[in-house]
């Protein structure tokens, strides 16, 4: 569906950075990374030619790369903000493989300031996880140490039924309009400086309680109908879990019954919920129903991980309750006690459908994939189809990848000080969130459409998501 949907002006691109304290060897990382790349053979894939009359896509894979991956712009003081500024704009083509990017920044000539990796990768061809298990071969191959995967976390099974392979009602949106994310361009009339970035330069200092301050990148306001990508990038504290409790909720209308404590991905979800009302009702737009699509992974993370796109997509709603709590929900600060239920509600929710089973694109996207016609005539229907349903469309995405699953020993350059991973924006969601926990931090990256948003105004909706967050480690248990 999205080779249906690509537009030069929306790169589909999947931004990965990893800062490393050392320096890396040019050499011995072009070696590891070309010898990752034979480890996992299905990243060594091309789009082959195509005609409009064909009943599919089709994909090649080669015995090498047709290109060298692994580039060294050079060093600078601006050196890492224009990798990111090409990881936003510049997509690894399809039609060469590998499709992906691996830059290595180094911004000062002192060793001590270390390295940063920037890996682009196109998001029709593959996904962040699959990179990532990608990246952690090369370290592998590169220092020598073992960068097996960490055990999965152990979830608490719910005392009720056995899984079911559709979600409850009360967990799935159902047929509803999402909210959108009110625009925000302070000076849409300026043309946008071409030294101008929309991102910052690293992590935030942070205090020792509370969310770091994000930091404001300069400004670059462009005209609405722009569809380039912003960013910022900061970290934030991990937020205290409130403690979960086996007795009964409180006898109100639309409580929901304790059990296991919500877990760090509920309270993410619930940030993004609470910003996006706060950030509605500050702009007069609807607060409700917001919807977040949250991609699940259920690969392996060994090297046997398959490559590829592997995550499945699951809508989760905030809706009547929700709207029945709107004044306590987006007050400044957001009232404990309806923040706690919230967060209830979501940790029931995002149970019961991660325990759901289901096709990885849903039922409409697998019909629009089906053989059945050339791919002429269903890309057409797909852009078609895409426009009618973006009222439908959920209000925006939540990527948790959740604590970084591999060392990533680099050897002599050490292991990650922070990492962050972005996702595509593109109309009509316009923002994506992504997380990864790394050193007891949260690495947060803000994208958003220029369409939507201009640089100051994903500040501001930067600020107020650590906010959020905050919220929800204060919330009542």
């Amino acid at each position: 569906m999205s080779r249906h949907c690509l537009r030069d002006d929306e790169p589909e691109t999947v931004h990965i950075e990893v800062h490393l304290p050392g320096r890396i060897d040019h050499t011995r990382l072009r070696t590891a990374f070309h010898r990752a790349l034979l480890r996992h053979p299905r990243i060594l894939m091309r789009q082959a030619a195509v005609r409009w009359w064909r009943r599919r896509y089709e994909w090649e894979l080669t015995a090498t790369p047709d290109v060298d991956p692994v580039v060294f712009p050079p060093p600078g003081p601006d050196a890492l903000a224009r990798a990111r500024e090409r990881a936003l704009t510049a997509c690894p083509p399809l039609d060469a493989s590998p499709p992906v990017r691996l830059e290595v920044v180094e911004r000062h000539p002192d060793p001590a300031d270390g390295t940063v990796l920037v890996l682009t990768l196109h998001h029709t061809a593959l996904d962040g996880p699959a990179c990532l298990r990608v990246l952690a071969t090369t370290a592998e191959l590169y220092g020598g140490a073992d960068n097996s995967p960490a055990p999965p976390p152990v979830r608490t099974p719910e005392r009720t039924a056995p899984p079911r392979h559709r979600a409850p009602a009360a967990a799935r949106p159902g047929l509803v309009r999402p909210a959108r994310i009110a625009p925000d361009h302070d000076d849409t009339g300026r043309p946008p400086h071409p030294r101008d970035h929309s991102h910052t330069e690293g992590p935030s200092p942070a205090p020792a309680t509370g969310p770091a301050p994000v930091t404001t990148p300069a400004p670059a306001p462009v005209g609405p109908t722009a569809h380039t990508n912003g960013m910022l990038i900061t970290e934030l504290p991990v937020p205290t879990r409130p403690p979960g409790d086996d007795t009964p909720a409180p006898k109100t209308a639309h409580a929901a019954p304790r059990t296991a404590p919500p877990t760090v991905n509920d309270q993410l979800l619930v940030a993004t919920c609470l910003t996006v009302a706060r950030w509605n009702r500050l702009h007069g737009r609807p607060t409700a129903p917001v919807v977040v699509t949250m991609p699940v992974d259920d690969r392996p993370r060994g090297g046997e991980m398959p490559i590829g796109n592997g995550t499945r997509l699951i809508p989760v709603g905030f809706g009547p309750e929700e709207r029945r709590d709107a004044d306590l929900l987006t007050a400044d600060p957001p009232d404990p006690e309806a923040v706690a239920l919230l967060l209830r509600r979501t940790a029931a929710r995002t149970r019961a459908l991660k325990a759901t089973r289901g096709s990885q694109l849903g039922l409409p996207g697998t019909l629009l994939t089906l053989p059945v016609a050339p791919v002429g005539l269903r890309g057409a229907a797909t852009r078609a189809l895409r426009t009618a349903a973006a009222p439908w469309t959920s209000t925006t995405l939540l990527s948790n990848i959740g604590r970084l699953p591999y060392p990533l020993d680099f050897g002599d350059a050490g292991r990650p000080t922070a990492v962050w991973f972005s996702a595509p924006a593109r109309m009509p969601r316009g923002l994506t969130v992504t997380t990864v926990s790394v050193g007891g931090r949260i690495q947060l990256a803000l994208r958003w459409s220029r369409a939507l948003l201009d640089d100051a105004a994903g500040a501001r909706f930067g600020a107020l998501f650590a906010a959020s967050l905050a919220a929800t480690e204060g919330a009542a248990p």
